[in-house]
């Protein structure tokens, strides 16, 4: 099973990959979001999303500054206002 997740930014298509789980810094509290997950929007606030790309492997962290969340039954999509790095 995996999770598509797509990382996106005013300017550009940041990421698209399928993973096994990321950590997104809401605005409210850190969420983890897996395949399956329960559709919903949120708030994000700046920080480091956390990307696991397999079960059991070290996640890639993408510093993002603020924007949205969006979980939907094809997956997970971040639509940040800005992207470092």
């Amino acid at each position: 099973m995996a999770l598509q997740f797509e990382l996106v930014t005013p300017a550009r298509l940041v990421r698209s990959e399928s993973v096994h789980m990321v950590v997104v810094p809401g605005t409210e509290g850190e969420f983890g979001v897996l395949e399956g997950h329960a559709p919903f929007m949120a708030t994000i606030r700046d920080g480091a999303v956390k990307v696991y790309t397999t079960e059991s492997g070290a996640p890639e962290e993408i510093v993002v500054r603020g924007g949205f969340a969006e979980v939907t039954p094809k997956g997970l999509t971040l639509l940040a206002e800005a992207v470092e790095g």
